[in-house]
């Protein structure tokens, strides 16, 4: 019999938690192996190598990938098969104007303690780094500072964005590495951002970072030979 009471709701009307797929987990993985530099630009991806890496089905693989090409992640070339992205000159404006949009933002808006140690923890982690001159590591460490300043954001969405951004970032950055201290030009801005950050001089840590992306873009810029936005 059915319930007259307005207050139970019928369980077709109950709200469903989205739990990510197996497809959307893998994709993530991938996503985070090209963010911390285990994935070249260029690299072949092979379905049945990740697949029994990672204790997935080849389909699975493939809708991961079908994900990561729609990011332009990774790309398919027909009767070759699927590799890693060699991002250009054209993408260097579009995805420093996203940065600039949620890393600036998120450090106007501050963040609780632990958000603001988990950025503290980035920068201490790239002067173990540098000291111990694995400049690999430092770039790894970069990558950490810029999702934390995100995570100060407490957003999935924005969180989201960055993974993707991160991921191009560090596609961008393997051409810049041939300068041997690539990374040690940022370390010192990361601990002037973080330290303003921890000081509560939220509009001045946001002011550092702006002018600091407004840099980055132009070194990445003259990387990839870009002349800057059309």
């Amino acid at each position: 019999m059915a319930t007259t009471d307005p207050t139970v709701r019928p369980a077709a009307g109950r709200l469903r938690v989205a739990v990510p797929s197996v497809a959307e987990r893998v994709a993530s993985e991938l996503r985070l192996q090209l963010a911390e530099g285990a994935l070249l630009p260029g690299a072949r991806l092979t379905e049945s190598t990740i697949a029994e890496d990672l204790g997935v089905s080849r389909n699975t693989v493939r809708e991961a990938f079908a994900e990561l090409a729609s990011e332009r992640l990774v790309v398919r070339h027909p009767n070759r098969g699927v590799f890693v992205a060699s991002l250009g000159a054209g993408d260097v404006h579009d995805v420093y104007t996203v940065r600039r949009a949620i890393e600036v933002s998120a450090l106007r808006g501050g963040g609780s303690p632990e958000d603001v140690a988990a950025v503290r923890a980035a920068v201490e982690e790239g002067k173990r780094a540098a000291a111990a001159g694995d400049e690999e590591a430092l770039g790894t460490a970069n990558q950490h500072f810029h999702g934390a300043i995100v995570g100060l954001a407490r957003s999935r969405r924005l969180n989201s964005m960055m993974a993707q951004m991160l991921a191009e970032m560090r596609l961008f950055f393997h051409k810049a590495t041939v300068d041997a201290h690539f990374y040690q030009h940022y370390l010192r801005d990361n601990e002037e951002i973080c330290e303003a950050l921890e000081a509560g001089e939220l509009d001045r840590a946001a002011d550092l970072m702006l002018a600091y992306l407004d840099r980055s873009e132009d070194k990445m810029a003259d990387v990839h030979g870009d002349a800057g936005p059309a």
